[in-house]
């Protein structure tokens, strides 16, 4: 048997890729991570399949069901939200089915900060403006940060911030980056990106607080900071097409 990682993108069904949709609907056990996958992206299952929400089940319980698996000889779709790789507690998972030889596949799905982007109509790498993207986290009560991994630091390059589970953290966020990017610095404050009662809030680093508070979100909520997401209009083009610039699948216009 076989434990398929699974990245459910982030939230919309239809984000769900077409081998993450014929995984799930092949395997006989489901294990989805209710609290953030929603019950129609394992709809797919096939009839009779053992499906579960592990939102309420511990690291033990949920590797006991996998065990449970293996012993009756049946795949296992384990879906988790956006991209496993990313903030998907699946290193924990894996050690364990290591640690009993069992055989395992990640497959890649839609991580959030995408759907963010999309939800705005604008493109996150701008010529001249924007180039790079920090997805990172606050500690909050989730595991501790690594020491050098803060928002000071990461602040200092000016990039693009994608900043997970700290909504309830925007005082912070406010004080430790208002220095390096300003005041006016653009955000935008994503709950429940591509969901039915998605919420998208933009703002600036002086009164996005004011916006979160009053939209009463404080979870499920990606913020986002940094020159990128204001409405360019003046910016050089890029030159992936630009005819004087020449590669290996075009050759300069003369």
């Amino acid at each position: 048997m076989k434990v398929y990682f699974i990245g459910a993108g982030p939230g919309d069904p239809e984000l769900l890729t077409v081998k993450a949709a014929r995984i799930i609907g092949e395997c006989p056990v489901c294990l989805y991570a209710g609290s953030l996958v929603p019950a129609e992206v394992v709809a797919c299952a096939p009839a009779g399949a053992h499906v579960m929400d592990t939102a309420p089940m511990t690291l033990d319980e949920t590797h006991a069901e996998i065990l449970k698996a293996r012993d009756a000889g049946h795949d296992v779709a384990r879906v988790h939200s956006g991209d496993p790789s990313l903030y998907g507690a699946i290193a924990e998972q894996i050690r364990r089915l290591r640690a009993d030889g069992i055989e395992y596949e990640i497959i890649p799905g839609v991580p959030a900060y995408t759907a963010v982007a999309a939800a705005l109509g604008q493109e996150l790498t701008i010529p001249e403006i924007a180039q790079s993207i920090v997805l990172t986290r606050m500690s909050m009560k989730s595991t501790s940060m690594p020491p050098k991994e803060t928002l000071e630091n990461f602040a200092i390059s000016g990039a693009t911030l994608a900043i997970h589970l700290a909504i309830r953290n925007m005082r912070e966020i406010e004080r430790v980056l208002i220095p390096h990017y300003g005041e006016d610095c653009p955000v935008v404050v994503a709950y429940r990106a591509s969901w039915p009662d998605q919420l998208i809030l933009r703002g600036t680093l002086s009164d996005i607080r004011k916006k979160v508070r009053d939209a009463k979100i404080t979870r499920t909520a990606l913020v986002m900071v940094g020159p990128a997401l204001a409405d360019h209009t003046d910016f050089v083009d890029s030159a992936l097409y630009d005819p004087e610039v020449e590669h290996v699948l075009r050759n300069r216009k003369t």
